[in-house]
């Protein structure tokens, strides 16, 4: 994780070990009597708390068999969408999501990997304030710093598990030991939202604007981080004005802009990352290598990409190869055997080994500020902006003439569709896609419903099709089930309704 280097890392240990598991019904990770006691006293301690928040999101803790977080989100994100197709590793639950056929006991919802990383931030929320009173350099607005950073990815976390499960449980407070651990029953998605504003209008307050590198200033999340997470908060809930001036902040702050789409492109945004677009990345290193790799590298890789990226999303000029959008042959996919080369590849089709899986999963780059600017523009009659927003990403790119639309700028709903699609090639297998077409689908209650339809008619198997089309038909279906040992042993909890 490029984020800690040399003596950095023994700090990061700290943390981790300090934040050690425990296996409850939200597999949080409790701080007993000792740690309260002896730990929480300096700077440099809350420094490695927050450090562990992050640190927690590439891996479970020793003795926890979990997948990483970054898998789970990357499977949340791609599965019900229509970019994958399975290879011979694929699992039995990741096929049944893909053909809406998802039950309780399916893997793929279990929330543990977030809610871990819910809980270190509940750490830091609660216990770094008290240190202050035993380390007389511990200023009040490095402190405030801290907690801001906290607040920011405990509400990042919330955020993906709003869109993914609906309503989960609101855990605000840390797990100090296991009695502190108690059945929760879930709140509404409604009062999860107001708490994820709630929480990073305050974190924008204290957020610092940088700590000093591009490194740190991507690994962390700063302030401009903070306010493009509000933004698409804004996006989801349909606050248009109020993400258009979040963007806007991101934009005059002038500390981001796109990679020029010329030599090493590639190489610089997604091969060594940290790049000038980059404004949150979870960092890898040989220490700590991301284990997205096996899903698309190895003799049992799980997927590969659809014939439809490459052919109908960016699409090929048949009679100029040398014409190409660059985020399509070599960026998201190797066109020899359909590989997704963001996690696998770096610049010129070299392929990364195994223990060179480096690439950092991208919670955020600049290009999604312009575009969730763009989307809430067209929402409020801004059309012509929103246009013009969509052009700077396509021109970076070299995007091709048959992907371009020619759209009038009071055709809300054509413009809609272009950007839905501008997202598809700008940001494919980074996790984003199923949240793309289900915000789209449910806005004005629900009236695009067919976005998620049409994905059933293009990825599900044909004997279950129909079965697939009825299911989206309910809302209710969208969310994943509260997974079946959650129900066991949290007796507060209640079936997401769709499953009951």
């Amino acid at each position: 994780m490029k984020l800690f280097k040399s003596t950095f890392y023994i700090v990061l240990l700290l943390s981790v070990v300090l934040l050690s598991s425990c296996k409850k019904w939200l597999d949080q990770e409790p701080q007993d009597g000792i740690i309260k006691e002896n730990f929480w006293k300096t700077k440099e301690q809350v420094l490695a708390a927050v450090i562990g928040c992050y640190a927690s999101m590439q891996g479970p803790p020793a003795g926890v068999s979990d997948r990483a977080l970054p898998e789970y989100l990357f499977l949340w994100g791609e599965l019900r969408g229509d970019f994958l197709t399975p290879a011979t590793g694929i699992t039995t639950d990741e096929q049944d999501v893909i053909n809406v056929n998802i039950l309780p006991t399916n893997s793929l919802s279990r929330w543990g990997a977030v809610y871990r990383t819910i809980n270190n931030c509940n750490t830091v929320i609660e216990f770094a304030p008290a240190v202050i009173q035993y380390d007389n350099t511990f200023t009040q607005a490095q402190l405030n710093a801290y907690v801001a950073e906290a607040l920011a990815l405990r509400s990042l976390m919330y955020f993906y598990l709003v869109r993914s499960f609906g309503e989960v449980p609101l855990v605000l407070k840390s797990t100090s030991t296991d009695e502190d651990i108690s059945p929760i029953p879930k709140s509404s998605k409604e009062a999860i939202l107001a708490q994820i504003t709630k929480d990073l209008l305050t974190a924008e307050a204290a957020a610092a604007i940088s700590y000093g590198s591009k490194l740190y200033d991507t690994g962390r999340l700063t302030k401009g981080g903070v306010q493009t997470i509000l933004a698409d908060v804004y996006l989801w809930d349909e606050k248009y004005t109020e993400a258009i001036a979040e963007c806007d902040k991101v934009i005059a702050s002038g500390k981001y802009g796109l990679v020029a789409g010329t030599g090493s492109w590639f190489n610089t945004v997604y091969g060594v990352g940290n790049s000038n677009e980059g404004i949150f990345e979870l960092q890898y290193d040989a220490q700590k290598i991301n284990t997205l790799y096996s899903l698309f590298a190895t003799s049992r890789r799980r997927f590969v990409a659809a014939g439809k990226v490459l052919e109908d999303v960016y699409t090929l000029d048949y009679v100029d190869e040398t014409n190409a959008d660059i985020r399509g042959v070599g960026a998201a996919v190797k066109a020899s055997d359909n590989s997704i080369w963001k996690y696998i590849g770096t610049d010129n089709y070299n392929s990364r080994a195994a223990a060179d899986s480096y690439a950092h999963w991208f919670f955020y780059r600049y290009a999604d500020v312009l575009l969730i600017k763009a989307e809430a523009c067209n929402q409020v009659n801004r059309g012509q902006d929103a246009l013009d927003l969509v052009q700077v990403i396509r021109t970076r790119a070299n995007a091709l003439a048959g992907t371009e639309q020619d759209l009038q700028a009071d055709d809300t709903e054509g413009i809609s569709a272009y950007i839905l699609d501008e997202r598809a090639r700008e940001f494919a297998f980074e996790g984003k896609r199923w949240y793309d077409l289900l915000r789209n689908a449910k806005r004005n209650n629900y009236q695009n419903l067919n976005v998620l339809l049409q994905v059933v008619a293009e990825t599900v198997s044909s004997d279950r099709q129909q079965s697939a089309l009825a299911k989206y038909r309910d809302i209710n279906s969208h969310y994943f089930p509260v997974n079946t040992n959650e129900l066991l042993t949290n007796t507060a909890l209640v079936q997401n309704p769709f499953y009951k």
